[in-house]
């Protein structure tokens, strides 16, 4: 098989370690050299040094993980990295060891033979990061959130019974006064408003409880976290919108498609990039955001992919 590369490199990569394995020439004449590094920023400082000693400006990566991403970040900017998918580069069943997997790797990028997955630029990178942080906080949020609906419920609070969002306005304010030590049944439902379509007779009941001193700290405590989640969110948001203020044009566009507001399309624009040169196809992109569904067809059978 031809050689295309003169001079490449292939790591394998683990948490505590990167075995690297280089090959320099072509035919019979390759020369071969591998090293074990440690993972922490000065071991890959040296790795970095041994790559550039040996002139090596083509580096693949097997996409382990987030361990790939230490890696990454330290050659970026001298070497090219190309992250490969773990299921396009099996190595042969039965002879699996780290140094084999450097070499297979380093062999098939010398042959040309790995498809290189996309790595967004650091910009997208940087959103991508604020997006799905702001997506896990959210979940968070909801869940907290859950939490005080359970304590009241366990002390014989039926606010979600007679309020579709016992998070909104109305019910906050029931909730805040419960925790404060509130118990008029009275004072607590003067916050309805006429839009409340269960019966005020349906909410006094539902708000009869057995709410004890105990029961009313511990739901300060689960208010306090929700409002905590709260500002974290909006601190996410406003780095978001910061970071977006240099992708005005294409939010613009991503807006354009129907049912696209600004916070979907800060979602698209960090999953996808700005730059769609880096995908062949449509068919491509549709791929990437998993909205391609696969193949599985044999002596005329269509399986379903599970």
């Amino acid at each position: 098989m031809k050689d295309l590369l003169e001079r490449c490199c292939g790591i394998d990569i683990h948490k505590e370690t990167a075995v690297a394995c280089i090959m320099v020439g072509s035919g019979k004449k390759i020369r071969r050299e591998i090293r074990t590094f440690g993972t922490m920023t000065d071991d890959i400082e040296n790795l970095k040094l041994w790559l550039r000693e040996n002139k090596i400006k083509k580096v693949a990566i097997e996409s382990t993980g987030i361990y790939w991403v230490p890696i990454f970040n330290i050659l970026e900017d001298e070497i090219e990295v190309v992250l490969a998918n773990a299921k396009h580069i099996k190595n042969v069943p039965g002879r699996k060891t780290d140094v084999k997997d450097s070499e297979w790797l380093c062999k098939l990028l010398k042959h040309g033979l790995i498809q290189k997955s996309f790595i967004p630029p650091e910009g997208i990178r940087h959103l991508r990061k604020l997006t799905r942080c702001r997506k896990s906080v959210v979940a968070d949020l909801t869940a907290a959130k859950n939490r005080v609906i359970k304590d009241l419920e366990c002390a014989n609070i039926k606010l979600a019974s007679v309020l579709s969002n016992p998070h909104g306005v109305t019910g906050w304010k029931i909730i805040r006064l419960l925790a404060r030590g509130e118990d008029s049944i009275e004072k607590l439902t003067a916050n309805l408003n006429n839009k409340i379509k269960a019966p005020k007779e349906d909410f006094k009941k539902a708000l009869k409880s057995t709410l004890k001193k105990h029961d009313r700290e511990l739901l300060q405590i689960r208010i306090n976290h929700v409002e905590s989640l709260l500002q974290i969110i909006d601190e996410i948001e406003e780095q978001i919108q910061k970071h977006l203020k240099k992708y005005v044009v294409e939010i613009d566009l991503l807006k354009t498609i129907p049912g696209m507001g600004n916070h979907t399309a800060a979602i698209v624009l960090s999953e996808i990039g700005s730059d769609m040169n880096q995908f062949p196809s449509h068919m491509h992109i549709a791929s990437w955001a998993g909205l391609s569904p696969g193949n599985n067809e044999s002596a005329g059978k269509k399986k379903v992919l599970k």
